[in-house]
């Protein structure tokens, strides 16, 4: 136990130290180049507007395209989105058939939205994202300023239900506790690699170099994977601080939220063995502590606080809520682990799916074609 608690004070202060070191976009100024905001979409006509009118309330960027891929929604996404591209010329409305053979979903539709990408800096979003006017410029700006090929701002996670307060902080704060972010950005290691495709900017020449969203078609993290092709072809990237340039809510109850990660945490460990030993030493870090508090064990007691305090220092640094969420850590990382299991039981059955689709891809790496569903006036690249 005492092990533990002084593990648990040791991530702690990492965490604090980690706060301190994550990379700050500059202020909006004018961004002379090109930027292609890339945005997949599959049946979101509940988030489409607010997320495109964001996006077109963009400020510093005179030479803006936005790529809309439109991948056989069935909720009338496709006739919000032509609306949007009647309205206004910096909108291209992209639509294709299913996912070739070999694909997943989503890297397709950003692999044929980037193809006719003309920008030198790419930005990926997903439609649950609201951008503030000067997120785009900002994101930009660091990445030029780094001299990084690949940033990902991790946006502000809003949560609302007991559920989304209890597993959605969690996303910021593994990679803010456990990610030497310094070292990460430099090494080609590809243990050391977190993005999120939320909220991803990329160099288009890097972004080619690495084979961009073919090299990873038929990955589940398709944002990490990315990241480690970009690695692979010579190229530097890490996650940044987004908390000022966007918001994200990206579930809003607790069957959508389970399935989310039903659909990933398999992916994420690679095998049970590896899902496992990672619950486990969460476990060891925060939930056994916290069982030893509740008898009245220092050592216990000093573990459960150095979890809560790695936990709102994350929060604070990240725009969650610092109180009292953080006190909950170790049923959080209790839920993360049923969630794992989960995901592991659904993927050994075949059940993995994603808005009606199964989470499995094919080796066959035939990459079909992709038409406009309209033709505005092709923006500046």
């Amino acid at each position: 136990m005492r092990s533990a608690a002084v593990a648990s004070v040791c991530v702690a202060v990492h965490t604090a130290c980690n706060a301190r070191l994550l990379r700050v976009a500059p202020p909006a100024t004018t961004v002379p180049e090109g930027v292609s905001v890339i945005l997949p979409v599959r049946d979101e006509a509940g988030r489409l507007d607010d997320c495109l009118a964001a996006l077109l309330a963009a400020t510093h960027l005179p030479r803006l395209e936005i790529l809309v891929y439109d991948d056989e929604s069935t909720d009338g996404t496709d006739r919000l989105l032509a609306a949007w591209a009647d309205r206004d010329p910096r909108v291209v409305a992209l639509r294709g058939g299913a996912p070739p053979a070999g694909w997943l979903g989503k890297p397709h539709a950003c692999a044929r939205a980037a193809a006719l990408a003309r920008g030198s800096a790419l930005v990926f979003v997903d439609a649950d994202v609201t951008l503030a006017p000067d997120g785009l410029a900002r994101a930009v700006l660091l990445l030029r300023a780094t001299g990084l090929d690949l940033i990902s701002p991790y946006p502000r996670q809003a949560a609302g239900g007991i559920a989304e307060r209890l597993v959605q902080p969690l996303l910021s704060w593994l990679w803010l506790a456990l990610l030497p972010l310094r070292i990460a950005e430099r090494s080609p290691r590809p243990s050391l690699s977190a993005a999120g495709g939320q909220f991803l900017c990329v160099d288009a020449a890097a972004y080619r170099r690495a084979g961009g969203h073919a090299a990873v078609r038929d990955q589940i993290i398709e944002d990490v994977a990315l990241l480690r092709a970009v690695k692979r072809a010579g190229g530097r990237g890490v996650v940044t601080d987004g908390t000022p340039l966007a918001d994200n809510r990206m579930y809003t109850d607790w069957l959508s939220l389970r399935d989310g990660y039903a659909k990933s945490l398999a992916a994420a460990g690679g095998s049970p063995a590896a899902s496992a030993a990672q619950v486990g030493l969460l476990g060891w870090l925060y939930v056994l502590p916290a069982l030893a508090a509740l008898r009245g064990r220092p050592a216990g007691v000093l573990g459960y606080l150095a979890g809560v305090t790695s936990r709102t220092i994350a929060a604070r640094r990240t725009g969650g809520r610092v109180w009292p969420d953080p006190l909950a850590h170790p049923v959080s990382i209790g839920l993360l682990g049923y969630l794992t299991t989960v995901s592991w039981w659904r993927r050994r059955r075949g059940q993995a799916t994603w808005k009606g689709r199964p989470v499995t891809a094919s080796t066959d790496r035939w990459m079909g074609g992709v038409h406009p569903m309209e033709h505005p006036e092709q923006p500046p690249g």
